[in-house]
């Protein structure tokens, strides 16, 4: 990678990973959203609590993995991640 932690300067490589991370952040949420349903499914058909909380925790882990992914994608897309645009 061509990216100097100590400066934080970065080359047309360093785009190139975080886009590529990026993507395969936004695919593992939609990973985490197919199984999140699937226990919902479940919960529903008297999976119990358990389902449902396991739904839950998976909800979250989605949520996260997409502000990863959106902080990845730039400025822009950092601040509307973290709520704090305008």
């Amino acid at each position: 990678m061509s990216f100097d932690a100590r400066s934080g300067a970065g080359g047309p490589a360093r785009s190139a990973d975080t886009d590529e991370l990026r993507s395969r952040l936004e695919a593992i949420a939609d990973e985490l959203a197919e199984i999140a349903h699937a226990r919902l499914r479940d919960a529903v058909e008297g999976g119990g609590p358990e389902a449902l909380a396991e739904e839950r925790r998976l909800t979250r882990a989605r949520r996260s993995v997409l502000r990863a992914a959106a902080l990845l994608g730039g400025p822009a897309a950092g601040d509307e991640a973290s709520g704090e645009g305008p």
